[in-house]
């Protein structure tokens, strides 16, 4: 079997690697390039992390939209978030393709990235679960059409996943040990996820 004949393999693969080399985001040097804003480090150690104006109007790093997502802080976070990629990738590459799985990768990465940074000021955050959220997103608007029986998705599975996200919004979630959470990246994944089935709704139909 060919790992690569879908994006989602990659995509976990990379994943896994980034994880490993900067031991869960602990290594600075190493998830530098893939955080949301440039960090730079000096020669004596000290850190410094670089405005929203200055990572792309100045600089030009664009990639830093959407390169969060590879970035996992724990065993767990890695493990939950490549599982669920597998799940709904698969299912979604099967049905529309991958040239829309990879548009929908990139516009939930982009827009729940920008959400958790412009809520929160912060640059030091990441993983595939603002992703996952508009996978769940994008599936469950066009599940509502096919009564379920598209991506073949037990309705519940929706029902828990807002939960989970109302849960960590009033920070139950930290309180049961779960960590610090990307509520807004979550938030953001969901928007965009819907926003993005919308739109394939829209366009489908016109061709």
């Amino acid at each position: 079997m060919n790992i690569f004949k879908n994006l989602y393999f990659p995509l976990i693969i990379f994943s896994i690697l980034i994880a490993l080399a900067s031991n869960f985001g602990s290594i600075i040097a190493i998830i530098e390039p893939f955080t949301f804003t440039k960090i730079i480090i000096s020669n004596q150690g000290l850190i410094s992390i670089s405005s929203f104006d200055q990572t792309f109007y100045q600089e030009n790093q664009w990639w830093r939209l959407i390169t969060p997502m590879f970035i996992h802080f724990s065993f767990a976070h890695l493990a939950f978030n490549c599982l669920w990629v597998y799940i709904l990738g698969e299912k979604i590459e099967k049905v529309d393709g991958s040239f829309i799985f990879f548009l929908l990768i990139v516009f939930s990465s982009l827009l729940s990235n920008f959400f958790q940074y412009y809520w929160t000021d912060s640059s030091l955050f990441g993983g595939l679960s603002g992703v996952i959220y508009g996978l769940i997103g994008y599936c469950m608007i066009l599940e509502m059409d096919s009564q379920y029986d598209r991506y073949q998705l037990p309705p519940a599975l929706y029902l828990f996943m807002i939960i989970w996200l109302i849960l960590g919004f009033i920070g139950l979630l930290d309180l049961f040990g779960f960590g610090s959470v990307a509520n807004f990246a979550h938030l953001g994944g969901l928007v965009s996820g819907v926003m993005f089935a919308m739109i394939y709704k829209m366009t489908s139909k016109r061709i």
